[in-house]
C-alpha cells in the first residue's frame, strides 16, 4: 500500500510541475498578479489618443493659385519747399564760338592769275595761302584767306590770333584776285588783303604788298589819306580824323598796332605827311 502511495503522491507532482511549467510558458492571466489600482484623482484622467492608421492613398496636391502682384505704391508730391542741397544733375554748358584756327599752304598758281606775273619780286613758290578764321562785324566767327611771304606766316597767325581772341572786328577776308587784283575796288569793299604784286602808291617802286610782306586791314575803317587829309572813298569819309572810337578801327598806341610791333612790323599811322592807317608792313615801308 506504502508502494502504491508514493507512486501516486509522485505522479501527482509531476503533473503539478508540468501544470504550472505549461502555465509559465503561456504567460496566463491567471498565473500573473493583478495590477494594483490607481490612485484616486479629484480630476478624470483622459484616455490616450488612439493611433493613427496609415495612410493607404497620397492625395496629388492642389494645384497654385496665382498670387496677383502688388499694387504700385504712389507717392504724392508735397507742397513745402525744395530741398536747399545740392544737384546732381549737371548744368549744361552752352556752347562757345569755335576756337581760332589757321591752315597755312602752298598757295595755287591759278589762285593768283591776276595778282601774280612773271617778273614779280616774289616767285610764287616764296609765298603762302593761310586759311584762318576771323571775328566779324556780325559778332560771329567766318574763314577767311590772306597770301603772304612764307617767311612771315608765324607772325601773322600769331596776331591775327590774338585779334579772333580779343573778338576784335574784321569786315572781309578774300584774296586781291578776288577783285581782279584792283586794289582801289577791294579797298572800296572793306576787304582785308596782303599780296599784291603792285607798285607803291604814287611810286615806280615795288609795294612791301608785291612781297608779301605787308597787310590792309579794314581799309574803311582806316582810310588812307594824303598829306592834306583827304581820302580817296568817300564811304571812308568819317573815318578821317584821329583818334576815332568804332568798331574795326586802329588807332596809335592801340593793342592792334602794339600787336604788329611785337612781331616787327611797322604801321601806316605813324608815317609823317601822308598816313595809311589800314597798312602794316614787315620790315619797313
Amino acid at each position: 500500500m506504502s508502494g502504491s502511495r508514493f507512486m501516486i503522491r509522485t505522479r501527482a507532482a509531476l503533473a503539478t510541475a508540468v501544470g504550472c511549467l505549461a502555465a509559465a510558458s503561456c504567460g496566463t492571466a491567471a498565473s500573473q498578479p493583478a495590477p494594483a489600482a490607481p490612485p484616486a484623482t479629484s480630476a478624470p484622467i483622459s484616455a490616450p489618443s488612439p493611433a493613427p492608421e496609415p495612410a493607404t492613398d497620397v492625395a496629388a496636391p492642389e494645384p497654385a493659385t496665382e498670387v496677383a502682384a502688388p499694387e504700385p505704391t504712389v507717392v504724392t508730391p508735397t507742397t513745402g519747399p525744395p530741398t536747399t542741397g545740392p544737384s546732381t544733375t549737371a548744368s549744361p554748358t552752352p556752347a562757345g564760338p569755335p576756337e581760332f584756327s589757321a591752315k597755312v599752304s602752298r598757295v595755287p598758281r591759278e589762285r593768283l592769275q591776276h595778282s601774280w606775273r612773271p617778273g614779280c619780286p616774289v616767285p610764287v613758290s616764296g609765298l603762302r595761302l593761310i586759311t584762318m578764321t576771323y571775328w566779324g562785324f556780325d559778332d560771329k566767327p567766318h574763314t577767311g584767306e590772306l597770301v603772304v611771304n612764307k617767311a612771315v606766316t608765324d607772325d601773322i597767325v600769331s596776331v591775327f590770333r590774338r585779334l579772333y581772341d580779343w573778338r576784335w572786328p574784321i569786315y572781309k577776308m578774300r584774296l586781291v584776285d578776288a577783285y581782279k587784283a584792283d586794289d582801289y575796288a577791294s579797298i572800296d569793299a572793306d576787304n582785308t588783303s596782303a599780296f599784291n604784286c603792285r607798285p607803291a602808291e604814287g611810286s615806280s617802286s615795288w609795294s612791301k604788298h608785291a612781297y608779301g610782306l605787308a597787310v590792309d586791314i579794314n581799309p574803311r575803317e582806316n582810310p588812307y589819306i594824303y598829306a592834306n587829309g583827304t581820302g580817296s572813298h568817300k564811304n571812308a569819309s568819317k573815318f578821317f580824323k584821329r583818334p576815332v572810337r568804332a568798331p574795326g578801327v586802329i588807332n596809335a598806341g592801340d593793342r592792334v598796332v602794339k600787336a604788329f610791333q611785337q612781331r616787327g612790323w611797322e604801321w601806316g599811322g605813324y608815317w609823317s605827311g601822308i598816313k595809311d592807317y589800314q597798312h602794316f608792313s614787315k620790315g619797313g615801308n
